[in-house]
């Protein structure tokens, strides 16, 4: 103990963790007490960082107030029945972890801790939460879950640093209008298996919400302001009482995954199937059908519908593999459907004139689906145009005319016949922010080709194999947030990619990629990293030091083999900290 205590006054780092202690030894509150031999006990550093995990402590006295520089403390999985008033004069504290012990009560005093960042006091006897909870305003994640807390105080409205909250398995049977208001920076939010009968109309106001989980609870309908969560990824709805859903879900354009099991559908809107679903979890619902347009759902590769009295497809489908079943659907779409979906003549022009004349309030010019073989004058004799959808059609090129809309920011071309990258158009758009060309036919890109996007914020080449520049074309897009590069057939990352500094999201789903580089670090504006179904057998520890901005990492269909499957199912967060932990010591 000596020889570790000598240690911690030099590093101001302390770890007894598995070290079957009963009581926390009584030379740890006074560390700083000159120790025997030569040591200079001038030179010694405060404590800042204390790990007990792991051990047999019943008690923590009051003399925890003389660490009143800890930043880090870690008292998990002891025998703790209570936290001493004391904690609240730890003003340096960042990060307390005093999850998996017996504690029924923390303290009011807990608020006076106002540094605190990191609270997990999850798996314990907890029947409440301290309103002084409220004080602590640069709390930004408080994980609570397993216990028996039946409602959260009002007080932690006035955390509005908070980006994550987990108050799974607990006996909430409500979330506050006001709390929902005040966390406009959620995001995650998981309050599965509580006793929820609703989800207030105040969570449109989480737009930053990237994960949001309300499983099993006895939550009857989703409201339509869901519509407001833009952000989402991640959507769990599993067993709840869910008869039907809200149209406004199908705006949802960044939600990859939801999960519906086990509820009371008996329908599954049409307008649901606009969303660029990867997942989708039917199962043990009232369905007796499905939309014909859900085979139009070209992104979904799961699609779940066991336990559901299905009577419009063959069980064969309905258990069989998800291409099968989507192109069947596609192959039912009648002939009056795929006339609305591709309208001719005076139905067709009658559109587009209904569509510019809405475009003139909200700026934004949607000509989706149509069957457009080539882009209407329309489109450039419109005034001010921020956002033109043109998805979804048959378009060859574009027209020189196209340059003309100077204020066009984003450019949607998902799912048309573009061959030739329309390099001489898009470079007279100065204003371009969004550009997306995914599921084209397009070739190779010239090495020149992005030189004259350097405002580009979000670009989207999936399903176009092959069409990648030749490094380091895309080190010319500084300004790069958002980079879907699924099913284009890459062996490897393009190396430029780690120098994107501003990326938040990379999307590198389905393609043929074995490694990942350790130069990843560098991304550390990073929240979202998708690496699906690819052939990624390790990942670099260095993956770890991500943490504290990643939210989400997909690693499923990939044959890894340095991680546990224990691990991978515990999500993203502990799949980076087990990274984390595996980096080597640095050699002294």
């Amino acid at each position: 103990m000596d020889r570790i205590l000598r240690a911690s006054r030099a590093s101001g780092s302390l770890n007894l963790s598995n070290r079957s202690l009963r009581e926390v030894p009584n030379e740890i509150y006074g560390n700083l007490e000159p120790g025997g031999g030569d040591e200079k006990w001038w030179e010694a550093v405060e404590l800042q960082k204390l790990i007990l995990a792991h051990n047999n402590i019943e008690v923590l006295t009051e003399d925890l107030k003389n660490l009143s520089f800890l930043t880090v403390l870690n008292l998990s999985h002891n025998k703790l029945f209570s936290l001493p008033a004391a904690v609240g004069e730890l003003t340096a504290l960042k990060s307390l972890d005093i999850s998996f012990n017996s504690i029924a009560v923390i303290p009011e005093e807990i608020g006076a801790a106002t540094s605190l960042v990191k609270l997990d006091c999850s798996n314990n006897l907890l029947k409440g939460l301290p309103c002084g909870l409220g004080r602590c305003l640069e709390l930004s994640e408080f994980k609570a879950s397993n216990n028996c807390i039946a409602e959260l105080p009002e007080d932690l409205a006035n955390c509005s640093k908070l980006l994550k909250l987990d108050v799974e398995g607990n006996k909430l049977k409500m979330l506050s209008e006001n709390l929902m208001a005040s966390w406009t920076k959620l995001t995650e939010l998981n309050a599965a298996k509580n006793m929820l009968g609703n989800i207030p109309d105040g969570i449109g106001a989480l737009s930053q919400l990237i994960r949001l989980d309300f499983h099993q609870n006895k939550i009857s309908s989703i409201p339509s302001s869901i519509k407001g969560c833009s952000s989402l990824t991640e959507f769990y709805m599993g067993t709840n009482l869910l008869s039907s859903l809200p149209v406004e879900i199908g705006v949802l354009s960044h939600l990859g995954m939801l999960d519906l099991h086990s509820n009371q559908l008996k329908e599954y809107l049409v307008e649901a199937c606009k969303l660029s679903l990867s997942v989708l979890d039917l199962s043990n619902n009232s369905l007796s059908g499905l939309p014909a347009e859900i085979g139009t759902m070209t992104t979904l590769r799961k699609l779940v519908l066991t336990g559901n009295p299905m009577r419009t497809l063959r069980s064969s489908l309905v258990s069989g593999p998800t291409p099968a079943l989507l192109k069947y659907l596609r192959s039912r779409l009648s002939s009056g459907e795929e006339a609305s979906g591709s309208p001719s003549g005076t139905i067709k022009d009658d559109q587009i004139a209904m569509a510019t004349r809405l475009s003139m309030s909200s700026k934004e010019l949607s000509l989706t689906g149509l069957r457009l073989s080539s882009i209407p004058p329309a489109v450039w004799q419109s005034n001010d145009i921020v956002k033109l959808d043109l998805s979804k059609n048959s378009i060859e090129e574009l027209p020189k005319d196209l340059s003309s809309c100077s204020s066009l920011q984003a450019l949607v071309l998902s799912s048309n016949r573009i061959k030739e990258w329309p390099g001489e158009v898009v470079a007279s758009l100065s204003n371009l922010i969004c550009l997306k060309l995914d599921n084209n036919p397009l070739r190779k890109i010239p090495s020149t080709g992005f030189g004259a996007l350097t405002k580009l914020q979000i670009l989207d080449l999936s399903g176009n194999a092959g069409s990648l520049p030749d490094p380091p074309a895309l080190s010319s897009l500084p300004f790069l947030e958002e980079l879907y590069l699924r099913r284009m057939q890459l062996r490897e990352v393009p190396p430029e990619i780690p120098n994107l500094l501003q990326l938040r999201i990379l999307d590198l789903t389905q393609n043929f990629l074995s490694a990942i580089s350790t130069e990843f670090i560098k991304l550390t504006s990073l929240t979202e990293l998708y690496l699906s179904d690819n052939n990624i057998a390790a990942l670099p520890p260095e993956l770890g030091l991500l943490e504290s901005n990643m939210q989400v990492l997909k690693l499923d269909g990939n044959p890894l083999r340095s991680i546990r499957r224990a691990i991978l199912d515990q999500g993203t967060k502990a799949v980076l900290k087990y990274l984390k932990n595996r980096i080597p010591d640095p050699v002294v």
